[in-house]
């Protein structure tokens, strides 16, 4: 048999790189086994290989060519947009700098859970092996840190390990207290506009010498600051679009050419232009919050939304697209889905208020295409990957660049891999001019003129022309969670905006040219995509219903969370059995609805639209009476 062997020289490793392909064995001077490392003994196929990505074979040979530097900084970022193959890249590069083990940090445990799987060969989409960058039958062990499953020898045996940053938090983690200050020589961070906060420096204080690539889809975090290293390597989104790795998109923007609003403070009606619309927009978090909380402006951005995906859906024959939306909190959430459900589309929520059987519920529901919307507050974000999410609704406000990106990047995902002109591989984003999305791609000047030309078409900022359209009433739904300043009266003349992200995007000149030819005028055009959605009074009642149902649920949530109770303790109940808090509670709110509008007990769905409507505006006076009940009574 072929050995390799290793002799050491005091701090130093020397070796003799002799490699028998079908089993990689390291002795020592002596002819004892030692480990191995196998980031330094397999040769992967990089440089040529079909199967790896443009950015990928590019960025791995930066971070080569950076490490090959005694004098190189130690912590470096790389800039790869969504669908660009980021986790693939972090599974090759530690052959880049011939790593003996390596750590590979996620910022949550789902993009753990999928970096994890792209290492373990029993997993069935191992990446060296679906990129035919191993010829196997020997890989990289890898193991992962997961609460009390893995023990210390598990890290020892291994060449990468994969967690997520809480697993390795506070002062007397386990896992930072065992390890050597040497025990790993490489770090990884995804999503690496995360580890720029105190939560991080912990590790590279623990981990003195080891080089530190941070990976992410956009440098700046969602306050502002940038990612921590020098960016050595960025593939612009353009690049992407035409490599066919993520979607062409368009923006659909709604203009008001002038906006009615009332300040609460002094009752003073103000009529503003476009251009203080957008003002307002950037400097006013009030204005913005009043803007996409308004029922019609919500409205229209969701008749916008679902008109885009009707047409999506209609020209590539696929009914698999879907509507991502973004909400404020978690009433918002619901008022969404009662705005998509009225209309006829299935539309459902997740929010981190929700439990995770709950949420991973309704994800089943989306992966099994048995939804048309789904609304979430930055919940589907780093991380998520269903490619038939087409159509971003904004009903949120996004105050800079990064978690903007993180939500649109949920519609950049390919469905057709490769082909930039495949009819599949379209997106849209659609928002209005008030609140505040018009200004959060400047932050890329930091790093990418090319990607800020990108979002400055996405998201353009020159004078538009407008129409007389029919004036759109907005009065604001009241919240129980905010107290707006603000109250938005009417808008005047609201115009849609198409805009193509490439416009040398010859698909649109020849739409335009044929526009001309018909006799098509840009007003009719606006008239068209501004006409309302019908639906009808039983298909509103249904929405309503499973709002009132949803608001409940949302009280009792909030109840038993300001006074930290335990939703599924059982020490409220009076009777034997005892049922769970939530439930106790949940009933008193239910029979005192039923008592409201003359119903019996399990009549919800008899309610009329009467009822519901009543029900709605009595259920926090009902939830008051409740919370006195229960815990005035208990005190």
């Amino acid at each position: 048999m072929q050995r390799n062997y290793v002799s050491t020289h005091g701090a130093g490793v020397h070796r003799a790189s002799t490699r028998n392909s079908d089993n990689l064995l390291l002795y020592n001077y002596r002819g004892v086994q030692m480990k191995q490392h196998h980031f330094q003994v397999l040769s992967p196929t990089i440089t040529n290989n079909p199967f790896l990505r443009v950015p990928q074979r590019e960025a791995y040979d930066e971070i080569s060519k950076h490490f090959n530097d005694p004098n190189a900084d130690r912590e470096v970022g790389i800039v790869l947009p969504v669908g660009c193959g980021k986790s693939g890249l972090i599974a090759i590069a530690p052959f880049a700098v011939r790593a003996q083990r390596v750590l590979v940090l996620s910022p949550g445990l789902r993009i753990a859970d999928q970096l994890f799987k792209d290492f373990d060969p029993t997993s069935g989409r191992l990446f060296y092996q679906k990129c035919r960058v191993l010829p196997g039958p020997t890989y990289p062990e890898p193991a992962e840190i997961r609460g009390d499953t893995t023990n210390k020898a598990d890290l020892d045996e291994a060449d990468v390990v994969i967690t997520n940053i809480q697993q390795l938090q506070g002062v007397s983690n386990k896992w930072l207290s065992q390890l050597p200050p040497d025990y790993f020589d490489l770090i990884l961070v995804d999503e690496g506009h995360h580890n720029v906060a105190e939560s991080w420096e912990g590790l590279r204080q623990k981990f003195p010498t080891a080089r530190i690539v941070n990976f992410s889809a956009t440098p700046t975090r969602a306050d502002g600051q940038l990612m921590a290293g020098k960016v050595i390597y960025s593939f612009p989104i353009f690049k992407a679009i035409a490599a066919g790795f993520i979607k062409r998109l368009k923006a659909v923007v709604l203009n008001p050419a002038t906006l009615k609003y009332v300040r609460r403070e002094d009752d003073h009606e103000v009529e503003v232009s476009l251009e203080e619309v957008k003002r307002l927009g950037e400097e006013d978090s009030d204005f913005r919050r009043s803007i996409v909380s308004s029922k019609e402006t919500l409205a229209t951005i969701v008749d916008c939304s679902i008109r885009e995906l009707v047409g999506l859906r209609s020209s590539t024959g696929d009914k698999r697209h879907k509507i991502i939306a973004s909400a404020l909190n978690y009433h918002h959430c619901i008022q969404i889905v009662e705005a998509y459900a009225a209309r006829g589309f299935r539309a459902a929520y997740i929010h981190s208020r929700e439990d995770s059987a709950t949420n991973d519920k309704i994800l089943g529901k989306l992966e099994n295409h048995e939804l048309d919307v789904i609304v979430q507050v930055r919940k589907l974000g780093e991380g998520f990957d269903h490619p038939y999410l087409s159509v971003a609704a904004v009903c949120s406000i996004f105050r800079n660049l990064s978690p903007f990106v993180q939500f649109v990047g949920r519609i950049m995902r390919a469905i057709v891999q490769n082909e930039p002109d495949n009819a599949l591989n379209r997106g849209v984003v659609v928002f209005h001019a008030g609140a505040n999305v018009a200004r959060v791609w400047t932050d890329l000047q930091e790093y990418s003129r090319a990607d800020q030309d990108y979002f400055d078409q996405l998201l353009p900022m020159e004078e538009v022309n407008f129409i007389d359209l029919k004036e759109l009433q907005l009065e604001p739904k009241p919240s129980d969670v905010y107290e707006n300043p603000f109250e938005i009266k009417d808008q005047e003349r609201v115009a849609v905006e198409v805009i193509p992200l490439l416009l040398e995007d010859a698909e649109v000149r020849n739409a335009l040219e044929l526009f001309k030819r018909r006799g098509i005028t840009p007003e009719i055009v606006n008239q068209l995509m501004l006409q309302p959605l019908p639906t009808t009074k039983q298909k509103t009642r249904q929405a309503a219903k499973g709002a009132l149902d949803a608001e409940i649920r949302n009280a009792v949530g909030r109840v038993l969370g300001s006074r930290s109770i335990n939703p599924k303790g059982k020490t409220l109940d009076r009777v034997k059995p005892p049922r769970e808090n939530f439930v106790v509670i949940k009933a008193l709110i239910d029979k005192k609805v039923n008592k409201l509008v003359g119903r019996k007990e399990k009549e919800r769905g008899e309610f009329t639209q009467v009822q519901i409507d009543r029900a709605r505006s009595e259920i926090n006076r009902i939830v008051k009476e409740v919370e006195g009940e229960v815990f005035d009574a208990k005190a």
